[in-house]
């Protein structure tokens, strides 16, 4: 179910439980800013999931209403991750779903960071 934007945040979401440590993750990293894990059904060799650890429900929410903190801390969080998993030199995909339009599923800002296989064109024609 595709996740409309605008509601308000809701903590009993997926991620919000992960984050509380009810649900177990493949931790890629964490900080004070962020968790990065691998996703449970992976659409690329690489397919890792990162996520502020504010109660954000999308990108617009985050860049609304997230400290200057949260977002440099976030964005680097996201870097990071890449770099660490060697992820730069070959290339990989960076993708934030917002809404119902964007089919966005889970109601917590999430990057899905793709790689390992040569990912082809982003959206289809």
């Amino acid at each position: 179910m595709a996740v409309d934007a605008t509601q308000p945040y809701d903590d009993q979401n997926v991620f919000a439980k992960i984050l509380r440590g009810e649900i177990p993750n493949r931790t890629v990293y964490e900080d004070d800013f962020a968790l990065a894990f691998h996703d449970i059904n992976p659409q690329a060799p690489t397919h890792v999931l990162v996520i502020p650890k504010g109660a954000y429900v999308c990108w617009d929410d985050f860049s609304a209403k997230a400290s200057e903190a949260e977002i440099a801390g976030f964005v680097r969080a996201v870097g990071k991750v890449a770099r660490d998993l060697g992820l730069v030199a070959p290339g990989y995909r960076l993708l934030a779903n917002t809404g119902t339009d964007s089919h966005q599923e889970v109601p917590h800002l999430h990057v899905h960071l793709f790689a390992g296989q040569p990912l082809g064109p982003m959206l289809v024609r």
